[in-house]
């Protein structure tokens, strides 16, 4: 059965930007009541302006416990919440010998910590009423390292090892646990990153679209595009000569070294300055 989406009360973080600002707008059109969780609650506030009593937004640092406790107090009035979906993440790319200290320790806090601290904030409520959808979103580096990002791909991988074992643990009580992998987005965090030969790059909806097609029907896992988790999942299942082989063909393994640093120079320089300031991007 599909769950009607007028119905639930969602949680989104990251939301002023990218995914996290096209998963509000598609689930506050079809009549949910949505909370924003943002660094930036100015930006946040403009993605709910369209929108009226049903959406809100207030500031949420995801890396802070503290944050957690004084958001859901400000947003309370649109609970109790049925679904949480954790977006909010940080994508800094480069040599990792070459990676800051900072820099790693950021990757870790914003997209593993922030993740876990969400869970742990949310889920009490739901195991409480029996029933809740967590949608954790993770990345095709997630399954399939890259170099140039691998710090980035080690907070993902965690994101999906996470997920599948909280599926486990939170199922019998009621809860749905959903992790999805995008391919290379056309947002900022993705900025100037091609995508591998063969795999068109998706748009920020497309995730959405996929993020309200689990909600509705809870799966474990999706990809997006969807077609790729077949490819994904299965080239690990190969000896690894032949996954290199598959590498080189495609040139997924230089997707995040081959990244334009032009393109990608207003990002990295917010994202890094977050690092250095603890001002967390999301």
């Amino acid at each position: 059965m599909s769950r009607p989406l007028a119905d639930l009360s969602v949680i989104v973080t990251g939301g002023a930007r990218g995914i996290g600002r096209a998963t509000v707008e598609r689930f506050a059109r079809q009549g949910a009541r949505v909370a924003v969780g943002d660094l930036d609650a100015g930006l946040a506030a403009q993605v709910a302006s369209g929108y009226d009593d049903r959406v809100a937004t207030a500031h949420l640092d995801v890396t802070d416990p503290d944050s957690w406790t004084a958001f859901l107090a400000e947003v309370a009035h649109l609970g109790p919440f049925d679904v949480l979906v954790n977006n909010a993440g940080i994508m800094p790319l480069g040599p990792v010998l070459k990676e800051p200290v900072g820099v790693a320790r950021t990757i870790l806090d914003v997209n593993v910590h922030g993740v876990i601290n969400g869970v742990k904030a949310v889920a009490p409520g739901m195991v409480d009423r029996g029933r809740g959808h967590i949608v954790n979103v993770a990345s095709a580096v997630g399954r399939v390292a890259v170099p140039h990002g691998a710090t980035y791909s080690a907070s993902k991988f965690a994101v999906v090892g996470f997920s599948e074992a909280i599926r486990q643990e939170l199922a019998p009580d009621g809860i749905d646990v959903t992790v999805v992998l995008p391919t290379v987005v056309q947002t900022e965090l993705a900025a100037g990153v091609p995508a591998a030969r063969g795999i068109k790059p998706v748009t920020a909806d497309d995730v959405a679209e996929v993020i309200e097609a689990a909600v509705r029907r809870p799966r474990p896992e999706l990809w997006v595009p969807r077609w790729t988790q077949g490819l994904g999942k299965g080239s690990l299942a190969l000896p690894r000569f032949v996954q290199d082989a598959m590498s080189r063909a495609t040139r997924a393994g230089d997707v995040l070294s081959s990244a334009d640093p032009a393109a990608r120079a207003a990002y990295e320089e917010r994202a890094r300055r977050a690092a250095e300031t603890s001002d967390l991007s999301e």
